[in-house]
């Protein structure tokens, strides 16, 4: 709180100090009178304004040189006191201002001082103080005619400092100052809102300003980057205010045509202007060149502050001279329709806000002039669009569609009209078929394969994150950059929507039928004219166009979707392995397309006297094709909602032959597919689609089965469902899956691979269905048997004779099923002897109850894949393998059905072990090893007698080999065949319960690879079979282990009358057997 309320109490501490001041002009005594300012209160300062401020101008107006620190002091001690204090009366602003701007100015040398950079920032604070502590109707009275030299000396002055100043904070400073002076700036209550005439009268006043300003800020404002953003930010906010107060179409129509002459000086007369129609137009077309440079340099501006301020730029001069600066207008909306998709986010909320506010007012819309210039300016785009986006570069190809993009945004419902001319539709899908053409010479698009039959589907819930305008990656020609095709996915969704779908899908339909070349880019646009027309995801700044009908939007959806899954544009050749029947059926379409003369590029048609073979450029086409199309579908599901489910039948069946297509991309996206029409119509999962819409789909498999020659893919079909369901499709399919047995019956010679495929698909399926509910118990009954081995004691004293009996006759028994004597009659022969116990009242037949569906249909697979398992195919015996593993495992709980099968299967098994390719062998050890866990006892003699010796005799002769390979060997069949035997080994030993001869076999092939000579993962599976070994006979195997190493050199007795034991292993620490010897023999303990 202020020391001294009163002015006379004021008044006698400040006389002195001013005295003192008046007759010393030093920088004490000025901060001697600051210091005391300080302890004065506001309306005590106010009342002694004049008398404080004498001494400080007196020390500004003493001729002579001055000490800068002095100057300094002094307009620093004046900023203090205006800060506090108003001015009254018009000769005091007039002189203060008159002072200290020529503080900054040198009269010997007729241009700016050269002062220190703090005494030119302090009398900038001083101006710009001065002017804000001007009392209310004063600072009117202050822009009069007569003012004119003196405020053109300041405003000449700070456009000076804010261009050649290095200082950032001077030229930051100067330019609001000028804000000031020009009565433009930005504070809440100064100036008072001005009346018309008094609008009309300071515009008259700064017109004389405006071409000294507009050159030395646009020279500033296209300078180099390097200067700073904020500065560029703040010539921008000066420029349009200027111009957009002295321009104001609001101001120019009241001017008067006769000028009314001033009562001023002659010279001064001759400085104002009169804004007559005349000086606006001369002076529009001079700025629209200022305007031009100033929207090419800052529209690139790295800063997102200087292009936000450039749209502030653009919506003051488009809102307040439309009329004044006509030729500006089309360089001012190109600004504002390139930066509505700006990377910035706040720019891009700016400018969509703005063109909002410009279509409320009918600043487009409502004005003829404007939409022909948008409407020229987008004919003009459109027709130089294919040149740029062979000429320019990413970051100007994006900033050239963001243009195109603006254009349509701004003209809203005018793109209407304006698309009912043919130069302009055609124009604008010419450049949009060459931009979107694709590169397609990639090669992996064809090695890709999906080789497996993994389950490939994904539950809604889980893809929910996946947004709906995602779609699969591709490669343009023309651009690299992702954000350019987002752009033109938003330029084919606002035509969709503002325009008239009819024509739209009529043009761009008949471009997809004219060639093959176009056909890709018509699908992609076609696709998007669609979600546009749903009015999804598409920004509408007029709020006035309403989105098509549900039912015409579907109409059009089925007639597209019918071209989409016509015969010749769905089953396009996408590999060389096509089979003979898909060969025909694409030799007969090509035929047919050629002869109708639609289709004129070989990417799908192959005449049949020809027979050209298919380029990896035609199958690479195929492929996108084929993916573009069923994106398609799922936008068109996303567009429709819950209507889509009326197209479905027509739609699923398509999408499920591509789910099972060989290629990993078709079925990928085919997939994917699937999930977004889960999405739009309301399924949980893809399950739950295929459940629910399994009946039709059925009934098509079924009738194309019967003709297969003309629809080949239908076992396709029925893989992907297999894949994509649960267990409650198997009634339905039982039946389908009997068509599909008695094809191959029929055609196994020629359609074997894709029926095999279907198999592996049942059965994998069957198998995750129908897990196995006994292997949890039969792990409890395994461990109960060990814990018996381990107390043979409380066994023997528990044996009774009926219990020996019984032993003897069973293991008779056993012994014949492991030595093959059973035939299939003998073993159906003791289902029957033994039936099971059924209920007194009971009055049915003594028969064997029908099997379970899945149990059946895995017996009639099983029974098919023994006759293919000798196919000459490699590819086919491979998946034949798999698909007999995958029956082993659901028929594993009936073994009345498993032992005869396995019986009938065990000579192939046998030869393709012996006697395969090595992939084969591979394969079949791996069914090996799943007979071995399932069936037991009853391959224990087979398995010694024809398998086993040829298993160790190999392990022994490639043991040498794998001992002197290099690292490189890892990688070799021969050592993945070594790996897989050595792994699976042990396994059977303990599931075929081996007896001591054969145990002894397997321990003296694998013990070799218990040396640190081989390699690692060699050694880690030799010493996995030990460990099953283990179990097996504790015993022999501790011994075995001990003769190749032996840790301790002599085995001390447990008794005195024992003889001290020693063993015949080496001691010797070098042993290469030392480590995994060493390492078993402590599991072993």
């Amino acid at each position: 709180m202020a020391v001294f309320d009163t002015p006379e109490e004021a008044f006698g501490v400040l006389r002195p100090v001013c005295v003192q001041l008046t007759k010393t002009q030093t920088v004490e005594n000025v901060e001697h009178l600051q210091t005391q300012l300080q302890a004065i209160s506001d309306t005590a300062l106010q009342e002694l304004q004049q008398y404080i401020l004498f001494p400080l101008r007196f020390a500004l107006k003493t001729p002579g040189p001055k000490r800068e620190r002095l100057v300094q002091s002094v307009v620093e001690c004046l900023t203090f006191v205006l800060s506090s204090t108003c001015v009254r009366e018009q000769e005091l602003l007039q002189e203060l201002f008159s002072e200290l701007s020529a503080c900054l100015y040198s009269p010997s040398s007729q241009k700016p001082a050269a002062l220190s950079e703090e005494l030119k920032l302090a009398v900038i604070q001083g101006l710009s103080t001065l002017m804000h502590s001007a009392y209310r109707d004063i600072i009117l009275t202050f822009y009069e005619p007569s003012i004119l030299p003196r405020l053109g000396f300041a405003v000449s002055l700070l456009l000076g400092l804010a261009e050649q100043e290095k200082s950032k904070q001077i030229k930051i400073a100067a330019l609001q100052c000028l804000q000031v002076l020009l009565l433009q700036c930005d504070c809440q209550d100064h100036p008072r809102p001005l009346d018309e005439l008094e609008q009309q009268q300071l515009g008259d006043l700064l017109a004389s300003f405006l071409p000294g300003i507009s050159t030395a800020l646009t020279r500033i404002i296209t300078g180099d980057f390097k200067q700073g953003h904020s500065i560029v930010v703040s010539s921008l906010k000066v420029f349009y205010k200027t111009v957009g107060f002295i321009m104001a179409d609001e101001q120019l129509t009241r001017i008067p045509k006769a000028q009314a002459k001033p009562v001023v000086e002659h010279r001064v007369a001759a400085l104002m202007i009169h804004r007559e129609a005349d000086w606006v137009k001369s002076t529009g077309d001079k700025l629209a060149i200022f305007i031009k440079k100033i929207i090419d340099c800052v529209s690139v501006h790295p800063h997102w502050k200087v292009r936000l301020e450039l749209v502030e730029f653009v919506e003051i001069l488009l809102l307040k001279c439309t009329q004044s600066l006509v030729e500006s207008t089309g360089p001012l909306l190109k600004v504002l329709v390139g930066l509505v998709n700006d990377e910035s986010p706040e720019v891009q909320a700016r400018c969509s806000t703005v063109l909002r506010r410009l279509a409320d007012q009918k600043v487009v819309v409502g004005s003829r002039a404007l939409a022909d210039i948008l409407s020229e300016s987008l004919h003009s785009l459109a027709t130089s669009l294919p040149r740029l986006m062979n000429t320019q570069d990413d970051q100007g190809k994006f900033s050239t569609l963001s243009l195109l993009l603006g254009y349509l945004k701004l003209l809203g419902p005018k793109v209407h009209v304006i698309l009912n001319s043919v130069a302009h539709v055609q124009r604008l899908s010419r450049a949009l078929i060459q931009v979107l053409e694709l590169e397609v010479t990639d090669v992996k698009m064809v090695e890709e394969r999906r080789w497996n039959s993994d389950n490939l589907s994904a539950s809604a819930e889980v893809s929910a994150a996946r947004p709906w305008s995602r779609v699969q990656r591709r490669y343009f020609r023309c651009f690299t950059d992702e954000r350019v095709f987002l752009l033109l996915r938003k330029i084919c969704q606002l035509l969709g929507y503002y325009g008239d779908l009819y024509l739209l899908v009529d043009h761009f339909m008949e471009l997809y039928h004219t060639s093959v070349v176009y056909r890709k880019q018509a699908a992609m646009i076609l696709n998007e004219l669609v979600v546009g027309a749903a009015g999804l995801d598409v920004e509408d700044i007029h709020n006035k166009c309403p989105s098509m009908g549900p039912e015409e939007l579907r109409e059009i959806v089925k007639s597209i979707l019918e071209e989409y899954t016509s015969q010749e544009n769905w089953y396009l050749i996408t590999c060389f392995e096509a089979e003979e029947g898909e060969e025909v059926m694409m030799k007969q379409q090509g035929f047919q397309a050629v002869t109708s003369g639609v289709h004129t590029c070989q990417v799908v048609s192959f005449p049949a006297l020809s027979k050209p073979s298919p380029t990896i450029c035609s199958m690479n086409s195929n492929i996108w094709q084929i993916c573009i199309q069923l994106e398609g579908i799922g936008q068109f599901a996303y567009a429709l909602g819950k209507d889509f489910r009326l197209l479905l039948m027509s739609a699923l069946y398509p999408i499920l032959e591509k789910a099972g297509d060989p290629t990993l991309l078709i079925s990928q996206v085919a997939t994917s597919t699937m999930v977004d029409i889960c999405h739009a119509c309301g399924y949980n999962s893809v399950q739950h689609l295929i459940n629910q819409n399994s009946d039709y789909l059925v009934n098509g498999i079924s009738l194309n089965l019967r003709h297969l020659a003309l629809h080949p893919h239908a076992p396709k079909v029925l893989e992907a469902m297999l894949r994509n369901a649960d267990a409650s499709l198997l009634p339905l399919v039982a039946d389908v899956v009997q068509d599909v047995l008695a094809t191959l019956d029929q055609f196994y010679d020629k359609r074997a691979a894709s029926f095999v495929s279907v198999l592996h698909a049942l059965l994998a399926a069957l198998a995750h269905w129908f897990p196995d509910s006994g292997s949890t118990g039969q792990l409890q009954q395994r461990s109960l048997e060990e814990e018996g081995r381990q107390l043979p004691a409380a066994g023997e004293a528990s044996t009774t004779a009926e219990d020996i009996e019984q032993f003897v006759l069973s293991y008779l028994q056993e012994k014949d099923v492991a030595e093959g004597n059973v035939s299939d009659l003998e073993a159906e022969e003791e289902v029957q002897s033994a039936p099971p116990k059924v209920d007194e009242n009971d009055t049915l037949p003594d028969v064997e109850p029908p099997l379970p569906t899945h149990i059946q249909i895995a017996k009639d697979v099983m029974e098919r894949c023994i006759h293919l398992s000798a196919d000459k195919n490699l590819k086919i015996r491979l998946k034949v393998l798999d698909v007999l593993g995958l029956c082993v495992e659901v028929l594993q709980t009936h073994k009345n059905q498993l032992l005869p099968l396995a019986h009938r299967a065990w000579p192939s098994l046998v030869h393709r072990l012996t006697s395969d390719d090595p992939l084969a062998v591979l394969r079949a050890f791996k069914v090996l090893q799943t007979l071995g866990s399932r069936c037991g006892d009853f391959l224990r003699s087979r398995f010694c007698k024809d398998v086993l010796p040829k298993l160790t005799s190999s392990l022994i002769t490639q043991a040498p080999i794998s001992a002197r390979a290099g690292p490189v060997y890892s990688h070799t069949l021969a050592f993945k065949l070594q790996l897989a035997v050595l792994q699976g080994l042990g396994p059977l030993c303990e599931n075929l319960d081996l007896g001591e001869g054969d145990l002894n076999k397997v321990a003296d092939a694998c013990v070799i690879y218990l040396s640190t000579k081989q390699p690692v993962k060699l050694q880690e599976a030799a010493r996995s079979v030990f460990l099953h070994l283990m179990r097996v006979d504790p015993d022999s195997t501790w011994l075995l282990l001990h003769e190749l190493y032996c840790p301790v050199q002599q085995f001390t007795a447990p008794h005195p009358s024992l003889h001290p034991v020693q063993l015949q292993g080496a001691t010797q620490p070098q042993n290469p057997y030392a480590t995994n010897v060493c390492h078993l023999l402590l599991q072993l303990q």
